[in-house]
């Protein structure tokens, strides 16, 4: 009977977030693990008269893998994506010619079923959207950034000629958004992050979650070059020494938390949107403007950071300036 209760997030999905329309094609990508939330998008879209595929999978083995070469044909084709999954296919070269063909997708990792019913979900995503865009257009009129924060951070980047995303749940041809994650990013120019990286958030990866203890990450020439902390930043570095793929210590994005409705609590998409948050995602960045495809891309989220862009502070302890 939970599947009545996860209805109104469903359709606020279907018809609010992707705007779904009679006789578009519509390809919901799930797992074994998510069928259940597929099935209750499934009926809210077929309400709104699409044509509706349920395209199930054996669960990916991490983030970043491809998905099948059958799902990601039929991604090429679709009107609109979802994909509740357990993990993530955002950063993939699928998903991105999948965008370049003109889908609009909505991505949905590590989604549970409570999250269709409370929590981020709940925001007003139309509201969001106007401090989201402010954010990403002052990111694409930059040319370097600074983030520092209370607990340590210091990190500059370059960014000139990368241009600013804004996610808020609402996607137009071509275009993607996490849900129920609002966030304003940007890829940084390879090679141009310098500095300390200082989580003292969440990283919801690898069963880290909400962290215990601060994980503190020092960045040379855009590569973390060292991880230090206690148990959850070795957990951290043993998984990307194991990858045995130089390109998971890249600095892939710098994103800002924009949902008040969301909290922390060691699920992704509800972390990385939290209000007053920022975080800096390592690995692939293909997707947001970049030019790397690494095996994962994990977010290291911080509280209270503070950013300036050619000298101007336009978050300040997590609180918009723009």
């Amino acid at each position: 009977m939970k599947e009545i209760l996860m209805t109104k997030g469903a359709v606020k999905l279907v018809e609010t977030c992707a705007a779904v329309k009679p006789g578009e094609n519509v390809l919901i990508i799930t797992d074994f693990t998510k069928t259940s939330i597929a099935k209750v998008l499934a009926a809210a879209a077929y309400e709104r008269g699409a044509e509706v595929v349920i395209a199930a999978m054996i669960p990916r083995k991490g983030h970043g893998e491809e998905p099948p070469a059958t799902i990601a044909e039929a991604m090429i084709k679709a009107d609109v994506i979802f994909a509740p999954v357990s993990n993530s296919i955002t950063h993939t070269r699928s998903m991105k010619r999948a965008l370049e063909a003109g889908a609009r997708s909505l991505v949905m990792t590590d989604f549970t079923e409570d999250m269709l019913i409370h929590g981020g979900i709940e925001a007003d995503f139309n509201e969001q959207k106007i401090v989201c865009q402010k954010l990403a257009s002052a990111f694409t009129q930059a040319k370097t950034a600074n983030l520092t924060n209370p607990a340590g951070t210091h990190l500059t980047m370059k960014k000139d000629g990368r241009p600013g995303n804004a996610m808020y749940c609402i996607v137009q041809k071509g275009q993607l958004s996490p849900v129920p994650n609002v966030e304003a990013n940007f890829s940084p120019i390879e090679g141009s992050a310098e500095g300390i990286i200082v989580a003292d958030a969440s990283i919801p990866y690898l069963g880290i979650g909400v962290l215990k203890e601060p994980v503190t990450a020092t960045v040379e020439k855009g590569m973390i070059t060292k991880i230090e902390g206690g148990a959850q930043a070795r957990q951290l570095a043993e998984d990307l020494q194991n990858r045995k793929d130089p390109q998971v210590y890249n600095v892939a994005e710098l994103g800002v938390g924009l949902n008040p409705k969301s909290v922390m609590q060691g699920i992704m998409l509800e972390d990385e949107g939290v209000f007053g948050t920022v975080h800096i995602g390592i690995g692939t960045n293909v997707t947001l403007g970049g030019n790397v495809k690494a095996a994962i891309h994990y977010d290291l989220i911080m509280w209270q950071p503070t950013i300036e862009l050619d000298g101007q502070v336009v978050l300040e302890k997590g609180v918009p300036r723009v």
